[in-house]
């Protein structure tokens, strides 16, 4: 008789569930997060946007990466700031240099353009990745990746409009944050190969956080208290986002679990539409169909080609 009635309590019942949830197969387990994170995301750049249209947007940048510094700061403490010695000082600076441009390339693109425009560019970043593979790291790139590549950027150019009265200028700013975070990318698997994740992650929110401070110093506005709530709510929500997507790419298949991240897409329009009125028009309809289908091509297809490395030892998620 007790049996049943224990099983009936909320504590019980939210062991069944933990129970059930873990039964599930690790990548069913890992889209599950990596979809809820990439909400949460896509959230917080509406917050931005929003909070953009009031306060400065090194004001706002800067409270997103010192909220995040802030939550790293006890863990670092509890454990000793020996863990933190580094003989890559200067990769981490640099590390925190891109990704402070390639946020704020994207706060501003973000705050003067279409929600679902600027997160669809975002992820046109397989398509700059094979170019820098090209250009830059001198890797062989055949001919129907190229061919992808550049529809891809024609999905960016319909976007984008250069051809009519409809140029949209802001779409080159999240193109450049889009090709600052593929920097980011490749720093990042330059530093796993050595640096703990920890390591990786204390000095992304310091450094960030310096690089943004220094502008917000200039023009700084004193929010109201709302907006103070608004702010710590934008960096909670990045990092809380942040982490689930991360640990949703850890428990699955990346290959199984990334095409899913593109519903961030579906998210911006959606948000787009209802928290701002951004009604999408066809060129963006369009362009977004061509970035998805062409960069989930080259995503998919560099999953088929061989390991040159031992990723799993390298890999920035451990």
């Amino acid at each position: 008789m007790n049996e049943p009635e224990s099983n009936a309590t909320p504590a019980g019942l939210v062991g069944r569930l933990q129970t059930a949830w873990n039964g599930l197969p690790a990548n069913i387990r890992g889209v599950g997060f990596a979809v809820v994170g990439g909400f949460i995301l896509i959230v917080m750049a509406s917050l931005v946007k929003q909070l953009g249209q009031e306060l400065p947007a090194f004001e706002v940048l800067f409270v997103r990466f010192f909220a995040g510094f802030l939550v790293i700061l006890p863990v670092i403490w509890r454990m000793g700031f020996g863990v933190l010695r580094t003989k890559k000082l200067h990769l981490h600076a640099t590390r925190g240099f891109v990704g402070f441009m390639g946020n704020i390339f994207f706060f501003f693109a973000l705050i003067n353009m279409a929600l679902g425009d600027t997160v669809t560019i975002q992820f046109s970043r397989p398509l700059i990745m094979v170019v820098i593979a090209s250009l830059v790291l001198r890797e062989v790139v055949g001919a129907r990746r190229a061919l992808v590549t550049v529809i891809g950027f024609v999905g960016v150019m319909m976007i984008t409009r250069p051809f009519g009265e409809g140029f949209e200028p802001w779409a080159l700013v999240a193109l450049g944050g889009t090709f600052f975070g593929t920097l980011v990318v490749l720093s990042i698997k330059v530093l796993s190969r050595t640096e703990p994740t920890l390591v990786i992650m204390f000095y992304f929110a310091l450094f960030t956080s310096l690089f943004a401070l220094i502008p917000a110093l200039f023009v700084w506005v004193q929010p109201s208290w709302s907006q103070l709530g608004l702010l710590a709510l934008t960096g909670a929500l990045g990092i809380v986002g942040q982490g689930m997507f991360t640990h949703g790419i850890g428990l699955g298949e990346t290959s199984f679990i990334m095409p899913f991240d593109y519903l961030r897409i579906v998210y911006g329009f959606g948000l787009g539409v209802i928290w701002f009125g951004e009604v999408p028009g066809i060129w963006s309809l369009a362009g977004a169909g061509v970035i998805i289908c062409s960069s989930l091509y080259l995503l998919l297809t560099e999953k088929k080609k061989p390991e040159k490395t031992e990723p799993e030892a390298a890999s920035p998620d451990r």
